[in-house]
């Protein structure tokens, strides 16, 4: 993988990184005109079926066109993952670039939001997933800086990466699934039973212990990835 064809992977991607931010932005733009004229907030307003089935669907055809990307910018498993955890992070912080310049919100770096539905909602600060994306691109730099030879992520780089992943996944889902449990409610593959649940639902307690363990996980495997591939290419230029 050429210097030319790295920087010409690299502005592609990008660009279309930041107009996928804008065309999600976009539609959230929209359906906050519709449904939350006044301003957004918690609890949410109950969504009509199609509208909120589309919804879902959004989210899953998103995450394709991102693996897609990542897929067709990279010739090797790591380069492509990379390049799809390069996009993700991207995406998701013009996402709020867009949001703040075309709504002025969110207020603060603490405001709630809604993230994701799948397969439960997840909530957090909006400050939460920007630093998840933040350490997404500072991953996807070191991998790509890699390029020597055409090896996958060695099982001790893999196993901090998915376990502070989960670990993430856990904090911004935490508050939402105490509520779930103190209510008593089963959401689990009953799409209008967690929709009933959403519009009653106030986050309040996001669990920022459990997210910066995940972080810490990553970053710590991510640096000893770093020093072993520096090593190993030291040794190969001898």
């Amino acid at each position: 993988m050429n210097a030319s064809y790295m920087k010409t992977t690299f502005l592609w991607l990008t660009l279309f990184s930041i107009a996928m931010g804008f065309l999600e932005s976009a539609v959230v733009v929209y359906l906050r005109e519709i449904y939350y004229p006044n301003g957004f907030g918690f609890p949410l307003v109950a969504l009509s079926g199609k509208i909120a089935f589309t919804e879902l669907l959004r989210e899953v055809a998103t995450v394709i066109m991102l693996i897609a990307a990542g897929y067709l910018g990279g010739q090797f498993f790591r380069h492509r993952f990379a390049w799809f955890i390069y996009c993700f992070g991207i995406w998701d912080i013009f996402y709020y670039v867009f949001l703040k310049v075309l709504l002025n919100w969110p207020e603060t770096w603490l405001t709630w939001d809604l993230l994701f539905l799948i397969p439960v909602p997840w909530t957090g600060p909006v400050l939460a997933p920007i630093i998840a994306s933040l350490t997404m691109i500072l991953m996807a730099w070191v991998i790509l800086k890699q390029l020597t030879d055409k090896r996958n992520f060695p099982w001790n780089a893999w196993l901090p990466v998915i376990t502070g992943t989960i670990v993430i996944f856990i904090s911004f889902i935490w508050d939402y699934m105490v509520y779930l449990s103190d209510q008593k409610i089963n959401v689990f593959f009953q799409f209008n039973t967690m929709q009933e649940s959403l519009i009653q639902y106030i986050p309040d307690n996001f669990k920022w212990a459990v997210f910066l363990a995940g972080e810490l996980i990553i970053l710590i495997g991510l640096l000893n990835y770093w020093r072993t591939e520096r090593r190993l290419h030291q040794h190969k230029t001898f």
